[in-house]
């Protein structure tokens, strides 16, 4: 049975909303086309907004890491803060130290966010996995941010495989960030860019109403990308000759992608977006994201973690793991109903 404690630093709680409009449907309202595009955000009133955002916290200085990025996220909206640990005495042998408490969440919310006064507390007994996905079910406006490791050993969590569970088993959007050893979690950040990958697909670009409120809210600039790959009949051999070259499908599938993202970027300035960048690569989806986002300082992924596979598609949910592994930057992930 699971023990909750909560110790309510604030009892105030805010929703935020930013109306968005539709960008790929019509002839629907409003709501009915959020509902679409935002898959489990919570929809109300024609607008999207996040309740909360939770963070798990395993008594890590490389699971406190993400807290800078969820300071700055709040803090452009007010947006009431659970941190909690969890404690699961299955797993925990006789005589092993004291697991991380209510006073480690109080030290920690007032390191981190001394100014804010959405925070509250908690302490759980369970699996992590289970209680995080528990705490966030049956709330569709909750944000959940992570680390994707911690540290592992007698006394805490192995965060990379409760992160995994995590990413494989909610619905709600995920704030993830891979840890660096030696990084000083308490060193503020700042984000001014968010890279959107797009393949193309409905599913994909349901992480667009998201961005359009991150990009208003923080005043960041957005830099859509498109990564397509060459086909694999882009060489034709005849009698052991190339007889054609890849230079025709090259360019064909480049405008193809420069078309379709400035479409969404036009879309993107129509519904208040100012800043907007568009990149067409060739190369591997993952790598490609990975290395742009990588020469940017400052900035954020955001992306659904499934899109339409097939031929000219990226399979998005293995293109969103491989990001998240590798990359340096915070990652959005919106899972695409």
């Amino acid at each position: 049975m699971k023990n909750h404690l909560h110790a309510m630093l604030s009892p105030s709680v805010r929703l935020r909303t930013n109306a968005v409009k539709d960008l790929a449907f019509s002839g629907c309202d409003e709501v009915e086309i959020l509902r679409r595009h935002c898959g489990n955000t919570l929809v109300a009133n024609g607008c999207i907004m996040y309740e909360k955002i939770i963070v798990p916290l395993d008594g890590s200085k490389l699971a406190e890491q993400v807290l800078p990025f969820v300071h700055r996220l709040a803090e452009a909206d007010d947006i009431p803060i659970e941190l909690f640990t969890v404690t699961d005495p299955d797993a925990r042998p006789p005589f092993w130290p004291a697991e991380p408490d209510e006073s480690y969440l109080k030290e920690v919310s007032q390191k981190y966010f001394a100014a804010s006064r959405h925070i509250a507390i908690a302490v759980e007994i369970g699996k992590p996995a289970d209680v995080i996905a528990d705490l966030a079910k049956d709330d569709p406006g909750c944000l959940i941010a992570m680390s994707t490791h911690g540290m592992s050993g007698m006394r805490r969590w192995l965060l990379g495989s409760v992160a995994s569970k995590v990413v494989q088993t909610v619905t709600n959007p995920l704030l993830l960030i891979r840890p660096v050893e030696g990084v000083n979690p308490s060193t503020p950040v700042d984000l001014k860019t968010i890279f959107v990958p797009l393949d193309g697909s409905a599913l994909a670009e349901k992480v667009l109403p998201q961005v359009i409120d991150l990009a208003g809210s923080m005043k960041l600039e957005v830099h859509l990308i498109r990564v397509y790959t060459l086909p694999v009949n882009a060489f034709v051999v005849t009698d052991g000759v190339i007889a054609q070259g890849p230079a025709p499908f090259r360019q064909e599938l480049r405008n193809e992608a420069e078309t379709y993202l400035d479409g969404k970027a036009a879309q993107l300035r129509a519904h208040g977006v100012e800043q907007i960048m568009t990149s067409a690569l060739e190369g591997d989806p993952a790598s490609e994201i990975n290395d742009i986002a990588r020469n940017t300082a400052n900035n954020l992924v955001a992306m659904s973690t499934h899109g339409r596979s097939g031929i000219s598609r990226w399979v998005l949910g293995s293109v969103a793991e491989k990001v998240v592994q590798h990359s340096r930057d915070p990652v959005l992930l919106i899972r695409a109903a």
